[in-house]
């Protein structure tokens, strides 16, 4: 028998690296004791039995380094086996060890925790039943794969652990042949199974904090680019890299061209807040002029926002259009003034009506007082032509109590349809007649003009007043004065500023070349007695009462005017509409009463009139007036005395006419006062401020006319013949 080759025993490629976990080489000197003596003995005896118990011997001894050799390998293996089990154990992975047929051989404790529930038993002896149904294909399909290939891994496998808790990982699979004594060889599988489960939820809360971001920004981009406000985001350089939709509108610059401009370009005055970034993060830097791409400079009211990030900062500006805003405030003060001047108007027009009424007295008493002067003196006396003079005066005193009474009254004025043409026509006629020669007077009516529903005479009066300003305006150089009437649509902007309605107007105007007026004078025009004329010349109320007239017809006057560019009056009054135009009727001219001494009558004599008025003047003019027709008059300046005397006799009185508006007492509570006494008295009320208000209690009181102050003689015996005699009787001469 050859020896054995045991020197794999005694050589190790790695002798430090396996020096602490094989056990001592064995020796072979015990088995061997006379190797060599032997060896040089073999063949130098021929004794069989020697032989054969050597032999023997030697097989003892091979026999013999075979178990110690197997027991090396046994020493070896159950330390390759310890290192297994240790690194099975310790690795921090679910760890399986599982056979062809499905059957757990081994798992580790990370495994047995992870695939048993606390709550329950069950066992870990089977693997494939706790791959979700959804996923068990892809799981047999890994397996098949380890088994040609030697490994395989699928992801995202989902595990059913226990009711309402599952896992979910990536399994990693390798395959490990066995051999066996008998057949082929059989298959193991090493499972891993990697838990993806926290991995999966932050990945699941990252992607939903990129959601919520990609959101923010989205959200972030439409307030932006829905904000009324101009927003600019600039650089460290001052470059724009956000311009949003209204800073294009406001800035008039599409949003292409101003990325990467300066800031300056839209709002030079703003650059220098951007040296405020290391001091605040935000300022409010209030009102300050923008620039528009085609150089127009607008307001706008600017704050700042300084952002710092890690890569840089970002500097944010929000800028909003002041334009409306001070269009608003103009507007604002344009309506303020008109306000004041509105209740400037009130006040001097309440003052105006108050003093009417001893206005109309005097001038009523000089009326009457120098009518029956002329009457008595013959006609060609020295006498008449001061009359006469005095008379003019006294009729320029009642014009101008009229002025003052159309501008303080503010009941309607009687409106009917007219001619918009035909007021024109006859104010021109009127104009012409005092016409300086310098002057040169145009006049132009529009056709197909609608019909206006106004007061006649103080559109006339207006249009007057109007036309005389522009000739005293002008003066005694060459100049010219336009009158024009025609239909227009105002344009929103005007009916904003004048407070005009949607719908058409018909406007005259009057237009003049003279000096023109100041702001200072233009802020002041409508003041009732603010003249610019010299002493004596005029009276302040020309204006004042076209505003009058203006305000009482619904309508608005317009002003321009500037120095040496003459000025220009708009009226606008409103088209009511269904109105038809009336036909042009000429009125057959007044004829004028001679004031006469009427002849002796018995019917006139027994016509008794009490009249009533605080003025002892206009009580006496008015009982020679109606003494002179034949009437018997008993006057009386104290209404108390004038109760009493017709409460004393109610019969001997056969008319009434008395005073509105007297100290301390109502001409309406006389009215009851009589009507009480003697209910079929015939009763006239007279006054010089009469409003609809005024108008509807006295004639609820019992009153059958209202005399207007101040009146002329003619006026004042067609009331009382009317009164006392009825419509249809004779009047005397008057």
């Amino acid at each position: 028998m050859s020896r054995p080759d045991l020197s794999f025993l005694l050589q190790h490629e790695d002798p430090d690296a396996t020096q602490d976990l094989l056990p001592p080489a064995p020796s072979l000197a015990p088995v061997y004791p006379n190797l060599d003596a032997w060896e040089a003995t073999e063949h130098s005896a021929d004794d069989p039995l020697a032989a054969l118990i050597a032999e023997l011997r030697n097989y003892q001894a091979e026999l013999e380094i075979q178990n110690k050799v197997l027991d090396y390998s046994q020493a070896v293996a159950e330390s390759a086996s310890e290192r297994f089990e240790a690194l099975f154990s310790s690795v921090p992975l679910p760890l399986l060890v599982i056979d062809e047929h499905d059957i757990v051989i081994q798992a580790n404790a990370m495994a047995h925790s992870a695939f048993q529930s606390p709550s329950q038993d069950r066992l870990l002896a089977s693997f494939m039943p706790f791959v979700v149904p959804e996923d068990a294909d892809r799981v047999a399909q890994a397996f098949l794969e380890a088994r040609q290939q030697g490994r395989s891994e699928v992801h995202e496998v989902q595990f059913s652990v226990s009711q309402g808790h599952a896992m979910q990982g990536d399994l990693h699979i390798a395959c490990i042949e066995i051999p066996q004594r008998t057949g082929p060889a059989s298959a193991q599988f090493m499972c891993a199974v990697v838990d993806q489960g926290p991995l999966l939820a932050e990945r699941q809360t990252l992607q939903e904090r990129n959601t919520q971001l990609h959101a923010s920004e989205r959200r972030l981009e439409a307030v932006i680019n829905t904000s009324m406000d101009a927003i600019i985001c600039v650089d460290s350089q001052r470059r724009i890299t956000v311009f949003n939709p209204t800073a294009a509108t406001l800035f008039l610059c599409p949003v292409q061209e101003a990325l990467g401009s300066r800031l300056e370009r839209f709002l030079p005055d703003a650059a220098y807040a951007l040296e405020l970034a290391p001091l605040t993060t935000q300022a409010v830097l209030g009102e300050m002029t923008g620039r528009t791409a085609s150089g127009r400079d607008i307001p706008v009211e600017v704050g700042i926002s300084f952002e710092r990030y890690g890569e840089g900062e970002t500097t944010t500006v929000f800028a909003r259009d002041l334009t409306s805003r001070k269009r608003a405030e103009a507007q604002r003060g344009e309506l303020e003034v008109q306000l004041r001047e509105s209740h400037k108007m009130q006040a001097l027009g309440t003052l105006a009506g108050g003093i009417a009424h001893d206005f109309n007295n005097i001038v009523g008493a000089i009326l009457g007082n120098v009518e029956l002067a002329m009457a008595d003196c013959a006609q060609n006396s020295p006498l008449q032509e001061s009359l006469r003079e005095i008379e003019k005066a006294g009729k320029r005193a009642r014009d101008l109590v009229r002025q003052i009474l159309t501008f303080s009254r503010n009941q309607p004025p009687q409106r009917r349809a007219v001619h918009a043409g035909e007021v024109l026509r006859d104010t021109e006629r009127l104009l012409r007649v005092s016409l300086p020669p310098a002057i040169e007077l145009q006049t132009h009516v529009h056709a197909q003009l609608p019909a206006l529903l106004a007061d006649p005479t103080q559109v006339e009066q207006a249009l007057f007043n109007l036309a005389t300003n522009a000739m005293h305006a002008i003066g005694e150089v060459r100049g010219m004065v336009r009158m024009e009437v025609e239909l227009q649509d105002p344009d929103p902007r005007l009916r904003e500023r004048l407070g005009l309605a949607n719908s058409p107007y018909i406007v005259y105007t009057v237009q003049d070349n003279g000096p023109g007026m100041t702001p200072q004078t233009l802020q002041r025009i409508f003041e009732p007695f603010f003249t610019t004329k010299p002493v004596g010349q005029g009276t302040g109320l020309g204006l004042a009462v076209v505003h009058g007239v203006m305000r009482t017809h619904g309508g608005a006057v317009d002003v321009h005017s500037q120095p040496g560019l003459g000025s220009r009056f708009a009226l606008y009054f409103p088209v009511t509409e269904g109105v038809e135009l009336p036909p042009v009727v000429t009125e057959p001219p007044r004829t004028s009463v001679v004031a006469t001494p009427p002849a002796a009558g018995a019917m006139l004599a027994d016509c008794h009139v009490m009249y009533v008025d605080d003025d002892e003047a206009l009580v006496f003019l008015v009982k020679r007036l109606l003494k002179r027709r034949g009437y018997r008059v008993t006057g009386f300046s104290d209404p108390h005395e004038a109760t009493q005397a017709l409460h004393a006799a109610p019969q001997e009185y056969h008319l009434l006419v008395t005073d509105y508006n007297m100290p301390g007492y109502c001409g309406v509570d006389l009215v009851r006062a009589a009507l009480q006494i003697r209910p079929d008295l015939p009763v006239a009320l007279a006054s010089g401020y009469i409003t609809a208000e005024i108008e509807q209690q006295a004639l609820s009181a019992g009153a059958q006319a209202l005399i207007h102050k101040p009146n002329d003689v003619e006026e004042l015996c067609a009331t009382v013949d009317r009164l006392l005699h009825g419509a249809s009787a004779e009047p005397p001469a008057c």
